[in-house]
């Protein structure tokens, strides 16, 4: 899967699709993403449709070409299936990317000898009840957020943690994370960073007028509920990864919980998430000498 709109990533996977070929394995595309690289090199050919060709409980493995929004797109299709996410990165950041865009042809041969360990990262599944009937369901990777529709206007909501209500405000919205989603809008949100094999979901809220209005991190048991109060002048909107929305009127109640289908992203090195926040985030650690070999000269 790759991000067609752009040259790089149109090169990239008629790389990809090369090297596969090269070794009789067969390059499967979606229907979309197929007739974008035939009208951008019109003698490309000899790859497979997905749904068409090959259904997607075939599907080994996913090599995805973009960054962070690409990746979350490939999740929305194989979350349940047993093909892991292979991320390359091509965009800005591509937190959730395995490797560079140099580092390709490499990626591709340990794709091909399953040279990568599979880590599970759980989601959320997300609810939308309105007199106590679920009229929405849907799920998220990162986050699911209840925002206020109109700039102009503050959202009312009471939020409530396993069942019972802990503080109502007026904001600007609010954010139920994943620990795979604490480096995207929680982040942004002021919200804490939370290592992936932590089982845990974050809420924050947004632009809160109130004076509780801290982060929380709950377990992963934990469930999370968000009511938009019918005192809210005009409606909310529920965005999940950022992908799937929902119009939420007064009285609608979302309703957050650990899903039980993860999305499983292939781990090509086993180095630590500090590492990885370091060069994701260009973070400043000149200075560091590491840790010091305790003194044997009795000083």
């Amino acid at each position: 899967m790759s991000h067609t709109g752009r040259r790089d990533s149109i090169d990239a996977a008629l790389e990809v699709c090369a090297l596969l070929s090269a070794v009789a394995v067969a390059p499967v595309l979606p229907r979309d993403e197929y007739d974008d690289i035939r009208a951008a090199e019109p003698e490309f050919d000899g790859v497979e449709i997905l749904s068409e060709d090959v259904s997607i409980d075939d599907i080994e493995s996913v090599i995805v070409l973009g960054g962070d929004g690409t990746i979350l797109r490939a999740a929305e299709l194989v979350r349940g299936t047993r093909a892991p996410i292979v991320g390359v990165n091509l965009g800005h950041v591509g937190f959730l990317a395995e490797s560079e865009r140099e580092d390709l042809h490499d990626t591709v041969q340990r794709v091909l000898v399953f040279d990568y360990e599979v880590e599970e990262r759980f989601a959320l599944d997300v609810d939308v009840l309105v007199d106590g009937k679920r009229v929405f369901s849907t799920w998220a990777l990162n986050e699911a957020t209840v925002e206020k529709a109109a700039r102009e206007r503050m959202l009312e909501v009471v939020i409530e943690v396993d069942g019972r209500p802990l503080s109502s405000f007026g904001c600007d919205g609010v954010v139920m994370s994943t620990p795979t989603g604490s480096t995207a809008y929680n982040f942004s949100a002021g919200g804490p960073v939370v290592w992936p094999e932590v089982d845990a979901m974050i809420l924050v809220p947004l632009s809160a007028h109130a004076l509780f209005a801290r982060p929380l991190v709950v377990g992963p048991e934990s469930s999370f509920a968000v009511e938009v109060l019918s005192r809210t002048d005009g409606s909310g909107v529920l965005w999940c990864d950022g992908r799937r929305a929902h119009t939420l009127e007064p009285g609608a109640r979302v309703v957050a919980r650990r899903s039980k289908k993860p999305v499983r992203l292939a781990r090509l090195r086993r180095a630590p998430f500090t590492d990885r926040l370091v060069a994701k985030f260009h973070l400043p650690v000149t200075g560091w000498r590491g840790p010091q070999s305790p003194r044997t000269d009795g000083l």
